[in-house]
């Protein structure tokens, strides 16, 4: 946290370029570092790239993979139109302040043992697009020549750190981890970076569940329904949304209940999910699943409505007085 002041009143200033801040690394400790300045019609960006070598890294012929941290941004500022540093200016901040970090290890005795390279790009005068309820950052320079003077082939695998806080919907405090992307394909998050997640924040890591609200934006929704009868992240939901969330398993069961003592489930997998089970207790009868049906679209076939009404002819035969879906 005292790197990341120190960097962000650093960049706070219409004067801040990419050499002046070389230069205050370089009296922290670090000599590897490049600034290039590059142009285009809609004003010009400093590229900065810091390497800090590791005890075993590449810098001196050993063989630990570099790890490779982008701070990706617009710009750190919106001058005219905007006065002083804005939130685009996070990825800047976050690459910084990592270096600086690192600096001040190195000079504590704690070196990492591979090889580190940090870039980002300063614009203290960045363009901005019309946006509501703020205007978006843009840059003076497109994805292809960022990706050019940021992405170093010596990284092994990179951190790419971004801002996105222009909204009104997905917009709570801390920070979000996308999958891991290697050649091409999406993997799982890596379970390194959840645990950091976990320590800094103290909060267990959720998967992202709150992009459905954007679809209600417009109507002013008063309550939302999670219309999958597993529930899933209701309760985390509750927690985060001051409007009520109903879930559709949980209500279903509990409605069942309302009509008969003796319920049967009908839905697309063996068993109810969890939640209908623990809800209907010792008032579940029989759970059945129609044969041949793998989705809710199976349902719609022919085949699928026939094996649907042996399902349900079942459920009567195991004493059901009430029939519970137990799917979408």
């Amino acid at each position: 946290l005292h790197q990341v002041l120190e960097v962000f009143e650093l960049l706070d200033s219409k004067y801040i370029n990419g050499q002046k801040i070389a230069d205050f690394l370089k009296g922290k400790g670090l000599e590897k570092i490049e600034v290039q300045r590059i142009g285009e019609n809609t004003g010009s960006t400093d590229f900065i790239k810091i390497i800090v070598p590791g005890t075993n890294g590449k810098q001196k012929g050993g063989e630990a993979p570099t790890l490779g941290i982008i701070g990706r941004l617009g710009g750190i500022g919106a001058r005219p139109e905007r006065i002083g540093i804005v939130s685009d200016a996070d990825g800047a901040v976050a690459a910084i302040s990592c270096a600086l970090k690192l600096a001040d290890m190195q000079k504590n005795g704690d070196i990492l043992n591979g090889d580190v390279i940090l870039s980002t790009q300063i614009c203290p005068n960045a363009p901005t697009q019309p946006h509501k309820p703020v205007p978006f950052m843009g840059s003076p320079v497109d994805m292809g020549v960022m990706n050019k003077y940021e992405v170093d082939l010596n990284m092994d695998a990179i951190l790419s750190i971004d801002a996105t806080k222009g909204n009104r919907i997905i917009n709570f405090r801390g920070f979000a981890i996308t999958p891991t992307i290697k050649e091409g394909y999406i993997l799982r998050i890596s379970e390194d970076l959840l645990n950091i997640m976990e320590w800094t924040t103290v909060v267990p890591p959720l998967s992202n569940i709150f992009p459905f609200s954007k679809a209600f934006f417009t109507i002013s929704s008063s309550i939302s329904i999670i219309s999958c009868a597993d529930d899933p992240g209701v309760k985390e939901l509750r927690k985060l949304l001051k409007i009520p969330v109903i879930g559709a398993g949980s209500s279903v069961a509990a409605l069942s209940l309302s009509y008969g003592d003796k319920v049967g489930t009908f839905g697309i997998t063996e068993q109810a999910p969890p939640i209908m089970r623990e809800i209907l207790g010792k008032h579940l009868v029989a759970e059945t699943k129609p044969e041949g049906i793998k989705t809710t679209l199976d349902l719609m076939t022919n085949e699928g409505k026939r094996n649907a009404f042996k399902s349900i002819k079942y459920l009567k035969e195991k004493g059901a007085e009430v029939i519970a879906l137990a799917c979408t």
